[in-house]
């Protein structure tokens, strides 16, 4: 008995033991690399004081004991979130073990450290490994100069992290309207999920297997064993616990959009002490955040992805206390002076002292035989980067000249054999950034074809081919194509505001002078003294900020702009009238 009693506890704690072994192996590793063993000494204190609870942190005192610790992680399955690594190395180059390391762990956030402003050291770093940030030494003290960096790329790295998955699973067809309908709305809200291709993978009949035997796809399975049927935005919603409903009846400052514009005024509106409601159809972001990365934003020299900057400011804005409901439509506006009356599509209605419009705008439809049939099922409108993996060697095409359709190219050649971007003008000199028209020509498997146009899409249950027009030449094309994103125009989301608020002849919403004739004479129904403010429509009260106002440039960061500028002239209309 004696011996009984004295191992039981050494065997209980072995348990422990083994237990807290694996479950700190199985932590995301930060690596910092430095041939300074007392820097190296610092550096892994600081790291380990402010992440250890949440990170393995190891450190390499040489590129060689680097090297062999990422094959080590290679072999284990383990997964990198940081490299923190010295520039000035005698045997290897911060950059040089950058490259390598990054070819093998793509996702992890790269930090260069240094004794000195190499300028030209950090522009290689960033052309070359996509640096996220340049770190000089000493970083004292750590929590102004340091921790603050790396818990920004941390964030952006568990953002889209994806350890042994137990999570929602969508299995459906690869290329259907239905199934990239799910995919998109849960990569919109930053839902992770893991797809199942019921074609290819068996782990779908499993899901399938649990589903009602006349079930639809594509089938949607929660954790917690529950499955639904081909649903609806408002069923995800419903079932992911987002916030649709109000929960007071008015509020200071109601925010209808919430894309750059929306969000940027939320975030200024309630820091600033206002009660604000944000409404979005669908979901934060916008356009602008499916975008795979903006890369002239000022203060990202990496640049960041659209849905990075739509989850930084989503959360800087609730943490000042906006309420965001969404999916939740929009379907009406009504003066009640003072007061401005929001209707819902559920019939609910909020009433506000101001409102901001900035419902941005969403791509023209493609006007060529066969669009409407394969919409969803092979031609998409907008980055739809939810397909990207869908896309793996096969031949992309990109419609459309400005930013939005160069930044895509870019980002579905790192998946794609190839891809083709069609552009109706001579060149894209007169409508893309200088910066992309680079990239576009240093990237070997993007060709342009300009002058040329989207005559016919055609195939059975998905896009197959394509029928393309050159001016030039007259000639007609047919090409196989399986994937086509669209990028051609804009068109606002302002048939709700017709009769409401003036509009120009495409939509667009008027605005400041604007709304000011030849003669001087204001609109009809303004019923103020003074002539409307900047970013103020032709109801008092009421503004717009971003692509949905006539005139505004549409760029990220003006959207930004215009909708911090509109909270400081939505106080100026509270005080002043």
């Amino acid at each position: 008995m004696a011996q009984t009693g004295s191992t039981a506890p050494a065997t209980t704690a072995g348990h422990a033991s083994a237990a807290a072994e694996r479950s700190e192996n199985r932590k995301p590793v930060i690596l910092a690399v430095d041939d300074d063993p007392q820097v190296l000494r610092a550096v892994r204190r600081d790291l380990r004081s402010a992440y250890g609870d949440r990170y393995r942190v190891l450190g390499a005192s040489s590129a060689a004991d680097a090297f062999k610790i990422l094959d080590s992680l290679d072999e284990r399955g383990h997964d990198p979130a940081l490299f923190l690594v010295d520039q000035r190395m005698p045997d290897v180059t911060g950059v040089e073990f950058l490259l390598e390391a990054v070819s093998r762990f793509p996702d992890a956030r790269r930090v260069l450290l240094t004794a000195y402003a190499e300028t030209d050291a950090a522009i290689t770093a960033i052309n070359r490994v996509r640096l996220d940030y340049y770190l000089l030494k000493p970083w004292d003290p750590p929590h102004e100069r340091l921790f603050p960096v790396l818990d920004d790329l941390l964030s952006d790295w568990l953002a889209t992290y994806r350890p042994a998955y137990d999570g929602i699973i969508v299995a459906g067809h690869l290329v259907s309207p239905g199934t990239h309908a799910v995919r998109d709305f849960f990569t919109r809200n930053g839902q992770p999920f893991r797809f199942l291709n019921v074609e290819r993978d068996p782990e779908a009949l499993t899901v399938i297997a649990a589903a009602d035997p006349d079930a639809a796809l594509p089938l949607v399975r929660f954790p917690d064993g529950a499955v639904l049927s081909a649903p609806t935005d408002t069923q995800l919603a419903q079932r992911l616990g987002l916030a649709t409903t109000a929960s007071r009846p008015h509020y200071e400052c109601a925010i209808v959009g919430a894309g750059p514009a929306g969000l940027a005024a939320g975030v200024y509106s309630a820091s600033e002490g206002l009660s604000t409601l944000m409404l979005d159809s669908r979901a934060p972001g916008g356009q602008a955040g499916t975008s795979s990365l903006i890369e002239n934003y000022l203060g990202f020299p990496s640049g960041l992805s659209g849905g990075d900057l739509t989850r930084r400011a989503t959360i800087q804005a609730s943490r000042f206390g906006a309420e965001i409901l969404h999916p939740v439509e929009v379907v009406s506006l009504t003066r009640d002076d003072p007061a401005k009356i929001l209707t819902l599509a559920d019939g609910t209605e909020i009433s506000a002292e101001t409102v901001l419009l900035a419902t941005g705008v969403s791509y023209n439809r493609l006007e060529a035989p066969g669009a409407d049939r394969f919409e969803g099922a092979g031609l998409y409108y907008g980055a739809a980067t939810t397909e990207s993996s869908a896309c793996i060697s096969q031949h992309v095409f990109i419609v459309g000249g400005a930013n939005s359709a160069g930044q895509a190219a870019v980002h579905f050649a790192k998946y794609a054999a190839r891809v083709t971007i069609l552009v109706r003008a001579a060149s894209l000199d007169a409508s893309m950034s200088r910066y992309l028209i680079d990239e576009i020509a240093r990237t070997p498997n993007i060709e342009v074809r300009v002058r040329t146009t989207v005559l016919s899409l055609d195939g059975d249950e998905h896009l197959e081919r394509l029928t393309l027009h050159n001016a030039d030449t007259g000639e007609d094309t047919e090409v196989p194509a399986r994937f086509m994103f669209t990028f051609i125009g804009a068109r606002p989301h302002t048939d709700w505001l017709a009769g409401v608020v003036e509009r120009d002849e495409y939509g667009f919403v008027l605005t400041g002078s604007d709304l000011i004739s030849n003669g001087g004479e204001l609109p009809a129904e303004w019923s103020l003294e003074r002539a409307p403010y900047p970013l103020e429509t032709s109801v008092p009260g009421v503004f717009a900020a971003g692509d949905v106002r006539a005139h505004s440039v549409k760029r990220v960061a003006s959207g930004v702009g215009e909708g911090a500028m509109a909270v400081s002239l939505i106080h100026r209309y509270r005080s002043m009238g």
